[in-house]
């Protein structure tokens, strides 16, 4: 990203459990209220630590993930492209 900000992991299925557990943690927290009643709700900042803060940059890693290693952006002259980093055979 511009500023130096990158939500992507080492690997995918690290990134992948990282999901997991996170949304996880929030579908718990919501679901065990009839049951444990406002406890379950501690579940709540687990999850969201998991995810790093919110659902989306947990979505934004996973594409960042993903495309580690695929893709590179080059930029000249305040004008920046993405280009495949794979050299043609």
């Amino acid at each position: 990203m511009a500023d130096g900000r990158d939500f992507a992991s080492g690997s995918l299925p690290r990134h992948l459990v990282r999901g997991v557990i996170g949304f996880g943690a929030l579908a718990a927290a919501v679901a065990l209220l009839p049951v444990t009643g406002p406890v379950s709700l501690l579940l709540a900042p687990l999850g969201l630590l998991a995810l790093r803060g919110c659902p989306t940059c947990w979505a934004i890693g996973l594409v960042q993930t993903i495309s580690r290693g695929r893709l590179r952006r080059n930029c000249v002259d305040g004008r920046c492209e993405l280009t495949s980093s794979r050299t043609p055979s």
